[in-house]
């Protein structure tokens, strides 16, 4: 398969694995009264301020394989940095990350070099966030879409590719166009992670159903049974078809019959082919409501129901004109996550890590209100308005704006806390009990945390794959793993796997009941 190389990359392709696993401060809950509590909200619903690779990588503990939707809008490269929000990789944060990650040679970077250092880490955090039967929706338009679309292939994989849907983004044609060519639309590129998903398509239309003739078996369309094959690829299709009625014969279009001789006369004998009045006309075949495989047809990569000018005028009727420029549309994210999540799923995930104005999380409230769905929405954001602009916003969907009733609902307000080790390689104790306890069950399973137990002791943290965890770890005394530990282990399995300072068992003891002992990497010496 064909690949990317750019500058820098070889800085870039494994730097997710570098970055370090930072735990997640909450600040607020934000609830639909407009009030707030020092408590989570316990919704779910996450919005997150800060660097959104290592907002990516603090949710991996908890969130690793079970993202249902992501929908992206990252920065378009066009190299306009007037916008609040920066659609530039010149963004001063940005640039720093660049020079501390690829060094000197990111000097000599050119713009789609930088930005390609920029999402490749990001997409391969998204891709091991993404549960196997999930879906990625990335908006981007002419400048990156070439580059991005090879990127995906090496990250996802070429065959999860699902479509590039062509959004016809504006209304009316840019005057401003140098080119004499007006770009009215943008990209939505589309992979999944494993073929067990494909979209839902959208409803048929049934309106288009009726039953004039009274027929028993109950409304039905007209539909073509024509065939798609000549006489020299399917001869079995090419016939004379006699209305047994009248008499006329039909003789085989260019293409052929739908059906083969015995079928049809099948469907003749049935009453399902309708015979035209003249003989100049086409036969056609009834198509009964109730016999269709399913009540969705496929959805057509060609996106015209909604305009960026819509997302402009909501954005403004909520937080005033000239809030943020050049939002997404509502009905955009609202439409493609509906194409992917089930309302009755308990477990529905839909994270945004370029979340700008905060548009995903008002399509994921607004489709909760629409059929009762228990989506939820994880935003991150890096930059300065995450509480004024995003959080802002959906504080009001929640509560109601401009005459729009509120979608109720509720989330919780985050900031990157300490990292989980410190440059030196120990665990950094400043993060605090809950987060190390969760970050090491992570690191031994690959699986988040279950809430804990109260039948074992305090060190207990889960039973998986009939091993037993335990992270004997107290913030200002050593720990010991003895006999008189193991006596307050109530968990039976047939393996443990151990944390703590110290370990007074012999080895031959702990070979023979399956217990494995790991050192907590921290200084001990100042007790």
């Amino acid at each position: 398969m064909p690949t990317l190389h750019w500058i820098g990359k070889d800085k870039v392709i494994n730097h997710h694995q570098d970055v370090p696993f930072r735990l997640l401060d909450h600040q607020y809950g934000a609830l639909a009264d407009g009030s707030q509590t020092a408590e989570p909200a316990g919704s779910g619903n996450r919005i997150i301020h800060g660097d959104n690779l290592e907002a990516l990588k603090a949710l991996l503990p908890e969130y690793e394989g079970r993202v249902k939707c992501i929908y992206i809008d990252p920065p378009y490269n066009t190299g306009n940095e007037g916008w609040v929000y920066n659609d530039n990789v010149n963004d001063p944060k940005i640039k720093k990350w660049l020079s501390q990650v690829v060094g000197k040679e990111g000097e000599d970077l050119s713009r789609h070099d930088k930005w390609l250092c920029m999402m490749y880490p990001r997409l391969k955090l998204l891709h091991k966030l993404l549960a196997e039967d999930g879906i990625i929706f990335i908006s981007i338009d002419d400048n990156e879409i070439s580059y991005l679309r090879i990127v995906m292939d090496e990250i996802f994989g070429r065959a999860q590719f699902v479509t590039e849907f062509i959004w016809k983004s504006r209304v009316s044609e840019d005057a401003r166009a140098v080119t004499g060519v007006s770009n009215d639309h943008e990209y939505i590129l589309t992979y999944r992670k494993t073929d067990l998903v494909k979209l839902r398509g959208v409803e048929k239309d049934l309106t288009k159903f009726s039953n004039p003739d009274n027929d028993p078996r109950g409304p039905w369309r007209s539909a073509d049974v024509t065939g798609l094959a000549t006489k020299e690829q399917r001869p079995n299709l090419h016939y004379d078809l006699v209305n047994p009625v009248t008499g006329d014969v039909y003789p085989a279009p260019y293409k052929g019959w739908r059906f083969d001789k015995n079928t049809m006369a099948k469907r003749v004998s049935e009453g399902r082919i309708l015979f035209p009045s003249s003989p100049d006309g086409r036969p056609r075949q009834k198509v009964f409501s109730d016999e269709m495989a399913s009540q969705y047809k496929a959805i057509s990569s060609v996106i015209t129901s909604t305009s960026t000018a819509e997302g402009t005028k909501v954005i403004s009727s909520i937080l005033g004109q000239g809030a943020f420029d050049f939002p997404k549309p509502v009905a955009l994210p609202e439409m493609l996550i509906g194409q992917v999540t089930d309302p009755e799923d308990p477990d529905c995930i839909v994270l945004d890590s370029f979340a700008g104005s905060g548009t995903t999380a008002h399509a994921v409230l607004k489709l909760n209100q629409q059929d009762g769905g228990n989506r939820r929405f994880i935003l991150t954001e890096m930059e300065d308005y995450a509480e004024t602009i995003t959080a802002e916003r959906v504080k009001r969907v929640m509560q109601g704006y401009a005459g729009q009733p509120g979608t109720g609902g509720s989330f919780d307000y985050y900031t990157l806390g300490a990292a989980v080790f410190t440059e030196t390689g120990e665990l950094n104790e400043q993060a605090g009990l809950p987060g190390l306890r969760q970050y090491i069950y992570y690191a031994e399973t690959k699986q988040p945390l279950p809430a804990s137990s109260a039948d074992d002791n305090a060190a207990f943290l889960a039973l998986h794959d009939d091993t037993a965890y335990y992270f004997h770890y107290a913030p200002d005394e050593v720990t010991t793993l003895s006999h008189d530990f193991l006596a307050t282990m109530r968990t039976r399995a047939g393996q443990y796997i151990i944390y703590a300072d110290n370990c007074l068992l012999t080895p031959e003891f702990m070979t023979q009941h399956g217990i494995i002992f790991k050192k907590i990497p921290r200084d001990i010496s100042r007790f």
